[in-house]
């Protein structure tokens, strides 16, 4: 481990709660080993050692990443999502591929949603970097896929509608829940920008969308 790790750990293990583990364990269906930190605890212990952390690169960073990824309990994991969230300006285009194979080890919602977000950050700041996404929706793996659908959250007017509507029309004939969340998701979050493009959207898609992904996308209409 290096040093950097070794500091995580130091200041995580302290506030570990035996009993809060097993309900953050029971809440992620037994899936993962958990210290019992809650979110506020473990960032107010960690985001000091990760503001003082200066990358010398973006492997380097990647590095540290997937040295705590491979630590057994689950904080580690959202610890570096904040990790690379913090130091996203390091990451560019080309180190995707390197995010997306961290997404496909320990996959669940909390940490491929995590990485969603750094990884539009980096998208949204070199959009000829987002063909890579097309790549993804054709992925073997549903969480790559829902990667891809997810990617421009927050984008507002800078969302590539077309490229959103398309995909969204790749993927509505899939059954896996955590895709159908993401279509309608994905939709919705547009929609608070532009609601009338979503209503259309909605009525010429019919009901080739999943009830549940048309239900998430017109919530707030």
């Amino acid at each position: 481990m290096t040093p950097f790790q070794n500091h995580i750990r130091s200041a995580m293990q302290p506030l570990a709660n035996a009993s809060a583990a097993i309900a953050m364990r029971a809440y992620q269906r037994d899936q993962f080993e958990f210290l019992g930190v809650a979110a506020p605890a473990r960032r107010a212990a960690t985001m000091p050692l990760i503001k003082a952390f200066k990358p010398a690169s973006a492997q380097e960073l990647i590095a540290e990443a997937q040295g705590l990824w491979n630590l057994a309990q689950r904080e580690y994991q959202y610890i570096a999502v904040d990790l690379l969230a913090r130091h996203v300006k390091v990451l560019s285009g080309t180190d995707i591929p390197a995010l997306l194979n961290l997404a496909l080890q320990k996959s669940w919602w909390d940490s491929v949603d995590g990485l969603v977000k750094v990884m539009g950050t980096i998208l949204k700041a070199d959009k000829t970097q987002q063909s890579q996404m097309d790549a993804a929706l054709l992925h073997p793996d549903f969480w790559i896929r829902r990667i891809a659908m997810l990617h421009q959250l927050g984008w507002k007017g800078d969302t590539d509608v077309i490229r959103l509507q398309n995909y969204t029309r790749q993927l509505a004939p899939e059954s896996e829940f955590f895709i159908r969340k993401a279509i309608g998701w994905a939709l919705r979050e547009y929609a608070w920008h532009d609601p009338g493009a979503i209503r259309a959207f909605l009525l010429d898609m019919g009901d080739q969308l999943s009830p549940l992904s048309r239900r998430e996308a017109a919530k707030h209409l």
